[in-house]
């Protein structure tokens, strides 16, 4: 009865009639409107992209606080204290005074007390640990800011297809390096009856782990700068050319020489010939070539890994300089000019305090300021290229 009277009210009234009839096609017109719509809202490029490169180095500040952490921990020789590695089990340090003892008691079975610490008391015990325990905490930290806003900006689609397969590279590094960590120490804890050396880790693996931390640290740091800085506007000339080749060479040059002090830690080499320009007497000692084969020299005699660090660090200075001179007669932009006079004034500094650690013994808050220079050399070498890098096609 209710739709006879509507339809009868309707045929009545024209303008009803005309009314529904506008109605029904609005209505129409809404929901095909509605469906040809997007389902979701893209973010601008250029806003993600400033996001993804402040995110990267902030990462990239985190890796750098793990290698000066691992540093300092390998100075103050603490870094044996944690004589297994548990994942999650490990994050929660011992709370009683039983839990301190059960600790310190695993510790005294492994070759660094009965060699090295025999007299050891337990608060003593607590502040190596505790080294231990923070660096191996701070790399928890590094992998949870590389995993977790990576699922995060993968959801809301802030990745394209390139920069998908460099989250992950980056995301799996970090994992790795975890990995190496624990594998790096383990060489520390074994049982060496035929050595009369003190107990250390393999210098082969510390070389590894600070390498593959500073590679994690070059790739996370260019990718965010080459986000974040706008594209420098070059002439592509045969002098820019010249320029970029010479920065790429010096900044292999200035990572080379960072791994090689991986080597000096590892074998104590600061210590054997605490003098400057020349080592004891001689421009060339007499044992850089002592062990047999010679090859074998280069990663396991003191002397020669000392000799190497030195060649390799007056080589970088030497490379830097002459960056800065033949940078000196091109026009640049204003902020390739300051990366560059950066980069040669922390060259400069850098050398001072290798000289400086050197000639007073490798004092522990000298020798980690000297790791850390070496760092932020480094990332300046970088910053120079990101700078000079061509414009994309």
């Amino acid at each position: 009865m209710k739709a006879i009277f509507v339809i009868a009210a309707v045929q009545r009234r024209p303008q009803l009639r005309q009314w529904l009839v506008k109605r029904g096609q609005s209505t129409i017109t809404a929901e095909a409107g509605a469906s040809s719509a997007p389902a979701a809202t893209t973010v601008p490029n250029a806003a993600s992209n400033r996001i993804l490169g402040r995110w990267l180095v902030g990462c990239s500040g985190l890796v750098v606080g793990a290698v000066v952490l691992g540093g300092v921990t390998r100075l103050t020789e603490s870094g044996l204290s944690m004589v297994d590695w548990h994942l999650v089990r490990e994050m929660k340090p011992p709370q009683s005074q039983a839990e301190w003892e059960a600790e310190f008691s695993k510790y005294q079975q492994f070759p660094e007390f009965k060699i090295m610490n025999r007299d050891m008391t337990l608060p003593e015990f607590k502040f190596i640990f505790y080294m231990e325990w923070g660096h191996r905490m701070w790399g928890r930290l590094v992998g949870l800011a590389y995993i977790l806003p990576t699922v995060y900006f993968w959801r809301k689609g802030y990745f394209n297809r390139s920069m998908k397969g460099k989250v992950l590279g980056l995301c799996g590094f970090v994992f790795f390096q975890g990995l190496l960590g624990w594998y790096m120490v383990k060489s520390g804890l074994e049982e060496k009856p035929e050595s009369y050396d003190v107990p250390r880790v393999s210098q082969y693996r510390l070389s590894a782990h600070l390498g593959s931390a500073l590679l994690l640290y070059c790739a996370s740091l260019w990718t965010g700068l080459t986000l974040l800085l706008p594209t420098p506007k070059l002439t592509e000339t045969k002098r820019l050319l010249q320029l970029r080749r010479f920065a790429k060479g010096t900044g292999g040059l200035v990572f080379l020489t960072a791994l090689s002090g991986a080597f000096v830690a590892g074998l104590d080499a600061g210590l054997v010939y605490n003098s400057f320009p020349k080592m004891g007497e001689r421009w060339i000692p007499d044992d850089l070539l002592a062990f047999s084969p010679a090859l074998k020299n280069f990663f396991e005699n003191p002397t020669t890994v000392q000799f190497d660090h030195r060649i390799l660090g007056i080589s970088s200075l030497a490379a830097i300089t002459g960056l800065y001179m033949f940078s000196r007669r091109m026009i640049l932009p204003r902020r390739a000019k300051i990366a560059i006079s950066l980069l040669t004034a922390m060259a400069y500094g850098q050398v001072a305090l290798g000289i400086s650690t050197l000639l007073l013994y490798v004092p522990t808050p000298l020798a980690a300021t000297h790791q850390s220079g070496s760092v932020a050399l480094l990332s300046l070498a970088i910053w120079v290229l990101a700078e000079l890098r061509k414009m994309p096609k």
